[in-house]
């Protein structure tokens, strides 16, 4: 089998999982490009909306070549990740569409599940690509090897130019509430 090529991954996560998000990272070194939003990159409490969507697009999203989402049970309410989800998943002048793929952490509650994953418990836009919405993007069960996600990795980069996405939804306004556990609502 041929190396696989190192890929500048962006890691949507939730705030509360930032112990998952810098696991991740450094499990995976060097064998990628780390392009992640980390605390303080961004001053979301003084600029408008539109102003961090730009520039989660325009600054950390555009070279990226793959989304990884680190799902673990709250994320699938959070603002920044559906805008990051989208914006990874528009193929414009500036910004090349992102492979896109979720990772189940060992804290979401369909980890490790026999019976699959509830996609009311996955961010919206991206179960609007997996499973029986599209063939975009996959979701797996967190795995502690390294060759293991470089493979699932690209393995979505090779599906960024040969499947089109869902991206129709409207965005988030704000983020979502509610139990985590209960799933997403409208």
């Amino acid at each position: 089998m041929n190396a696989i090529p190192k890929h500048k991954v962006f890691v949507s996560y939730h705030h509360e999982d930032q112990w998952d998000k810098d696991n991740f990272v450094r499990m995976m070194g060097s064998d990628i490009v780390d392009r992640s939003v980390d605390d303080g990159d961004i001053d979301d409490q003084s600029l408008g909306t539109e102003t961090i969507r730009q520039r989660i697009r325009d600054y950390f999203i555009q070279d990226a070549t793959v989304t990884v989402v680190l799902i673990g049970p709250c994320t699938w309410q959070r603002k920044h990740v559906d805008w990051e989800i989208g914006s990874s998943l528009r193929d414009t002048k500036l910004n090349s569409r992102c492979g896109l793929l979720g990772i189940l952490l060992p804290s979401h509650p369909n980890a490790r599940s026999e019976r699959g994953y509830n996609q009311y418990l996955l961010p919206p836009r991206l179960a609007d690509n997996c499973g029986n919405h599209g063939d975009f993007a996959e979701i797996y069960d967190w795995s502690n090897d390294s060759i293991v996600v470089r493979r699932w990795i690209h393995e979505a980069f090779l599906r960024r130019t040969s499947i089109f996405p869902n991206n129709g939804r409207p965005q988030f306004g704000r983020n979502r509430t509610g139990q985590c556990s209960r799933g997403w609502q409208e």
